[in-house]
């Protein structure tokens, strides 16, 4: 059983690559989507009771997000795994303004959370750490963390 949470500002694509690797075998739980931590609770909760694989699809910036997120799922006997998705703020804020409708934030959103992100490191609680880039074709990149990086 896995836990997976996303780390990374908003339009740095955590939920691209959700859709293209993790949405046939890992429930997805997204504030998006929930519009509340009460709810995102709850279906954490359900997650880890169903020993269902799951995914945290948020921007989880600084340790403590994180472990909120990781004590519960490593309580439940989860494998913890994360993917920080490296991206540089200019083209996230490109990315976003191509968004349509509700998906577009506010630019001060993605700046704000750029200014907050802690890079996350093994010792907080996680079984793998990867790095995720985008690559040229539209696709990801991903490799091992180092926490010496």
């Amino acid at each position: 059983m896995t836990a997976v949470i996303l780390i990374g500002i908003p339009a740095s694509g955590k939920s691209s690559f959700f859709r293209e690797r993790l949405l046939d075998s890992h429930i997805r739980i997204s504030l998006d989507m929930l519009k509340t931590r009460h709810r995102e609770k709850l279906l954490l909760n359900a997650c880890a009771a169903a020993k269902q694989p799951f995914v945290i699809d948020n921007t989880n910036a600084t340790e403590a997000e994180r472990e909120r997120l990781i004590t519960p799922a490593r309580e439940a006997g989860f494998r913890i795994i994360g993917y920080y998705f490296s991206s540089k703020v200019q083209e996230a804020l490109e990315r976003n303004r191509q968004r349509i409708g509700k998906a577009r934030i506010p630019d001060k959103g993605i700046l704000g959370i750029a200014a907050r992100l802690q890079l996350p490191n093994i010792a907080e609680g996680f079984d793998e750490l990867w790095y995720v880039r985008a690559d040229c074709n539209g696709g990801f990149v991903v490799e091992e963390w180092n926490d010496e990086l």
